[in-house]
């Protein structure tokens, strides 16, 4: 009987670290439309060496309904969302907490000496004005062949790779 108990956990403890691992893994929801923010992905993408960030367009399935569930109006979302170990980021808050995964780019986390609502006035007024100053894409960003894993459009695959939790809500 032992034999068989560490030839099952052998093989299941993989899985269920591995399943552990993706629980944590943030999302971002960003606005698939904006040239801005499309290239704010590529950053990431680019960045990200570990590739544990997905991303989901806020024009998608679960886009909405994740900005909707963290008070974001999924029409008019000024903001992108992070979730991240079961907590949601916001504005200056979301894009400093990125930076936290992107290796050498770490090093603008010193920014959050400046208060808060500094951030993100600056923040706002960049994300008020970012179809005018950079631009609107009449399609979604689609991902290469190589991203797609990286980018969850439904509940469904968000289920499937476990993304999709109960999450609080965003910092203030």
């Amino acid at each position: 009987m032992g034999v068989w108990f560490c030839l099952g956990v052998r093989h299941v403890l993989p899985i269920l670290f591995q399943q552990a691992r993706r629980s944590f893994m943030p999302i971002v929801i960003f606005d698939g439309l904006c040239s801005f923010c499309s290239a704010s992905v590529q950053f990431i993408l680019k960045n990200d060496v570990r590739g544990k960030i997905r991303f989901a367009p806020a024009q998608s399935e679960l886009g909405r309904t994740l900005l909707a569930k963290h008070g974001l109006d999924p029409d008019d979302a000024q903001s992108f969302l992070l979730i991240k170990a079961d907590k949601a980021y916001v504005r200056s808050d979301a894009a400093l907490e990125i930076a936290r995964d992107l290796g050498w780019w770490r090093w603008l986390r010193i920014f959050r000496i400046l208060p808060r609502g500094l951030r993100d006035a600056m923040y706002s007024l960049v994300a008020r004005n970012r179809y005018r100053w950079f631009g609107r894409r009449d399609t979604c960003l689609i991902p290469t062949p190589e991203q797609r894993s990286r980018f969850i459009e439904n509940l469904e695959e968000a289920a499937d790779q476990e993304s999709f939790e109960q999450r609080d809500s965003p910092s203030p």
